[in-house]
């Protein structure tokens, strides 16, 4: 006979968005169980955990949860350029460390985590509405009900495919690293690596976690390009393409691999005593492929509007809305502007990155750091073209003219 438990919130995935929903809730005085298949929070890691330092500070992450960037630097096959600002905006996460304080902060409010409890299937009322899941772990079958759940169970999105509410994403990065010791590390610069031989629709890393650490990866977009990431990784650190030689004697560490959604903000986050959140929603910036801070915030007005709802014992979809014009009105306009620009991004040949490159290298650091954070819209773009008029000739106008359309 299965377990049962019974809770005014159910959580599943203890990543970012999720433990930062079960965090809000809990501290309104709400019952939250959250679900986490793995036998610890964070035990395998599927993101590079690039992030930036204003965002994380708000969300009260510590200076020694992750590693400052303050140069940005890029290369195509033929070109180089690197950005410097005067202090670190950009932030490499050690993203085992943050996750796992991020689901310490929901514990210590009151959540209740479960480890080893893999999810399988909802369970819904005579409606069709969704009341809880059914899970198992080592012990055997469990059953979870609750007014809301919140399915933050990341790309597979593990709740609201079996609801029938949503199909596997159409566009996706798969993205592999290593985290390695090198023998030489500027531990203040990144490195995107753009161009065929890097990445067909997508990019290389090279990411600092430390004085002596750094992250090695591959970026390529699904279903655009057929290569293997892993592949294409092994392939450039054997033969030390580019930044890659930098680092001297490189010592692999830990492999990393993931998928994030690429769909843009396609998705109904919101149903009748469910929400969405994080990548279950496809909330990530499509110019780099990161959402960890788009999770955390995001995660925490989820958890805000279920509390809420639970309290005024209205829990269907019109009472959950609140939260999906929250994000929207946040983050959709510059998401969709920063889907353009990839969309542009992943056509250029390896000599149109080249002189990319010279105009990214015009940018002054906060105007480069804006675009790279998708922290813009059609009027920012308009005020960049103005600011620089030769951009403006030689390619932003165009840029500008796509946007708005």
């Amino acid at each position: 006979m299965s377990k049962e438990f019974h809770y005014d919130i159910i959580v599943v995935g203890a990543g970012p968005a999720g433990s930062s929903a079960a965090f809000i809730a809990a501290k309104n005085g709400i019952k939250v169980a959250l679900l986490e298949k793995e036998s610890s929070v964070a035990e395998t890691v599927r993101t590079s955990g690039v992030t930036w330092i204003q965002n994380i500070k708000e969300y009260g992450i510590p200076d020694d949860c992750f590693n400052p960037i303050k140069n940005y630097s890029f290369c195509s096959p033929n070109n180089e350029v690197t950005i410097s600002g005067g202090k670190p905006q950009a932030a490499v996460l050690d993203v085992r460390k943050t996750y796992r304080l991020l689901a310490k902060q929901a514990e210590d409010a009151g959540a209740d985590i479960f480890v080893k409890t893999n999810v399988k299937d909802s369970i819904k009322n005579e409606k069709g509405d969704i009341i809880g899941v059914s899970a198992n772990n080592p012990e055997g079958d469990i059953l979870f009900f609750g007014k809301v759940i919140i399915d933050a169970s990341g790309f597979g999105s593990v709740v609201s495919k079996s609801m029938g509410f949503v199909t596997q994403w159409k566009r996706f990065g798969a993205g592999a690293e290593y985290e390695v010791k090198a023998e030489n590390v500027d531990s203040e610069t990144w490195w995107l690596m753009v161009g065929e031989k890097y990445s067909p629709a997508g990019y290389a890393w090279i990411f600092p976690t430390g004085k002596d650490t750094v992250r090695i990866g591959v970026g390529v977009g699904k279903p655009e390009s057929s290569v293997d990431p892993t592949e294409r990784l092994k392939e450039l650190m054997e033969s030390k393409e580019g930044p890659i030689s930098k680092l001297g004697k490189i010592t692999p560490i830990e492999f990393h691999y993931g998928l994030i959604p690429n769909d843009g903000l396609s998705r109904k986050t919101v149903y009748n005593n469910l929400i969405l959140v994080g990548d279950s929603a496809g909330q990530a910036n499509p110019l780099v492929l990161e959402g960890i801070r788009y999770a955390i915030k995001f995660g925490r007005v989820a958890g805000s509007v279920a509390s809420q709802a639970i309290k005024s014992k209205k829990t269907d979809e019109s009472s959950l809305i609140p939260y999906e014009d929250n994000w929207r009105k946040e983050i959709e306009s510059k998401i969709k502007s920063a889907g353009k620009v990839q969309n542009r991004w992943i056509g250029l040949s390896d000599e149109q990155w080249d002189k990319e490159l010279d105009i990214i290298k015009e940018l002054k650091s906060e105007e480069f750091l804006d675009f790279i954070k998708a922290d813009f819209g059609l009027s920012n773009m308009l005020k960049l073209a103005t600011h620089h008029p030769r951009l403006a000739v030689r390619q932003l106008f165009g840029l500008v003219k796509d946007i708005g359309k």
